[in-house]
C-alpha cells in the first residue's frame, strides 16, 4: 500500500493507494476516526458490489454503520439528493463527531462530501473512490458539490477530506467507457504539468486500455502526487490549481448542453482540452505537431476526439455560465507547450468559435 500526505496544515490528510485495501476499510477509518457512528453513501450499483465488504469491515473495526444510497447518474447530482443525504443523516442521529463516508465516483463523492459540509456546519468525511475519474481526481482537494440547471457544479464548498482510500482493483468492475472516460483526466496532468508522464502514457497506451495493473497503480500514484502538490500550493483555487481546469470550461458547456446524458465528464474533459489545444495553436503557445501528439495520444487510449457538430455560438454561451468566469471574462487555461501552460483571460467569442470549428473538423 502506497500513502501520498497531501499537507495543509490543520487540513492535511493521507491517499493511501492499494489493490484489495478495501477490506481493511475498518481498520483504515481508525487512523483518522475516533468516534463509532459512520454512514456510507453509495449507488446500488457500487453498493452491490462493494458494500458488503466495507460495511462488515467497519462493523468489525467497531463502527455503527448507516447507509444511505442515491441514484446513479450526473442529473442526480442536485439539492434534492443533498436533502434525502441530510435527512438520512438525522434519522441516524448522526453526531458532529460522526462521519460520512462516499463509497463511489465522482458524483457520490462530491454530493456525499457537500453534505458533509453542511451537516451540522461541517463534519468529517472520507473520500472511497471506486472509479478512475474519481480516483485520480475529484476525491482529492476537497472540492464539493451540486449541479445548478444554470451550470456545472455551481453549489458547493472546500471540505478536504479527512483520509482518501483508493483500491485500484475496483476498476476491474468498472465499464470499459467509464474508466476510458478517467483516462481523459489522466492526461490532463501531462499536458499541463509533467512532460515525462505525458511520454509514459504515450508508450504505455496499450498496456492501459488492458487495465494492466502495474499501470493503473502508477497512473494512479503519479496523478495524485500531482494534484497534491497543486492543491498545497493552491488550496482554494486563488491561482495555480485553476490550471486542473484544462479542457472544463469547454467540457462543461458541452454536458450541460447534452442534458448529462450525451458526454460523460472525462469525455466532455478531452473534446475541451482538444478545443482548447486548438485555441493555444491559433495563439502561438502549442505547434501542430503537439496539437497531433494530444490529440492520437486521446485516440491511442480509446476516447472520443470528434467534437459535436453543435452550434458553435450555443457552447460559447453555455462557457459563459461557467463558475471559472471572472468579471464576465473568460479565464481558460491552455496547453503551452507539452507539460506547461498558460492561464488566458479575456478571449474573445471570435477566437473562441474559430477553435471549436477547428475542433469539429478533425476526422
Amino acid at each position: 500500500m502506497r500513502e501520498i500526505r497531501v499537507n495543509l496544515g490543520r487540513n492535511s490528510y493521507s491517499i493511501l493507494i492499494g489493490a484489495g485495501i478495501l477490506d481493511k476499510a475498518g481498520t483504515l477509518f481508525r487512523r483518522v476516526a475516533a468516534a463509532n457512528s459512520v454512514m456510507l453513501v453509495s449507488n446500488p450499483t457500487v453498493f452491490g458490489l462493494y458494500g458488503k465488504t466495507v460495511v462488515e469491515s467497519l462493523q468489525e473495526s467497531g463502527f455503527k454503520v448507516t447507509t444511505a444510497l442515491m441514484p446513479d447518474g450526473e442529473e442526480y447530482k442536485n439539492m434534492d439528493e443533498v436533502i434525502k443525504v441530510l435527512d438520512r443523516a438525522v434519522e441516524a442521529n448522526l453526531e458532529r463527531s460522526s462521519l460520512i463516508a462516499a463509497l463511489g465516483g465522482g458524483v457520490v463523492g462530491d454530493l456525499a462530501g457537500f453534505a458533509a459540509s453542511i451537516y451540522q456546519r461541517g463534519i468529517d468525511f472520507i473520500q472511497i473512490p471506486t472509479t478512475l475519474l474519481a480516483q485520480v481526481d475529484s476525491s482529492v482537494g476537497g472540492k464539493v458539490g451540486v449541479n445548478h440547471p444554470q451550470g456545472k457544479n455551481l453549489i458547493g464548498a472546500f471540505h478536504q477530506p479527512a483520509l482518501v482510500i483508493i483500491d485500484s482493483r475496483t476498476l476491474a468492475t468498472l465499464a470499459d467507457r467509464e474508466y476510458r472516460s478517467g483516462l481523459g483526466e489522466v492526461v490532463k496532468y501531462g499536458i499541463i504539468f509533467d512532460e515525462d508522464f505525458f511520454y509514459y502514457l504515450e508508450d504505455n497506451a496499450v498496456r492501459i486500455r488492458e487495465k494492466d495493473e502495474t499501470c493503473i497503480e502508477y497512473l494512479i500514484c503519479r496523478s495524485c502526487q500531482i494534484k497534491s502538490e497543486i492543491v498545497e500550493k493552491d488550496e482554494k483555487e486563488s491561482g495555480l490549481r485553476s490550471i486542473l481546469n484544462l479542457g472544463h470550461t469547454f467540457g462543461h458547456s458541452l454536458e450541460k448542453l447534452g442534458k448529462y446524458k450525451v458526454f460523460r465528464h472525462g469525455e466532455a474533459v478531452v473534446l475541451g482540452t482538444v478545443a482548447a489545444s486548438y485555441l493555444a495553436l491559433d495563439m502561438g503557445i502549442l505547434d501542430q505537431a503537439e496539437v497531433k501528439r494530444i490529440v492520437d495520444l486521446y485516440r491511442s487510449l480509446g476516447l472520443p476526439v470528434q467534437f459535436p457538430d453543435w452550434d458553435p455560438r450555443e457552447i460559447y454561451i453555455g462557457m459563459l455560465n461557467d463558475k471559472k468566469v471572472l468579471n464576465q471574462r473568460l479565464r481558460l487555461v491552455l496547453p503551452r507547450g507539452i507539460g506547461n501552460y498558460a492561464l488566458i483571460e479575456g478571449i474573445g467569442e471570435k477566437e473562441i468559435i474559430a477553435a471549436i470549428k477547428k475542433a469539429q473538423e478533425i476526422q
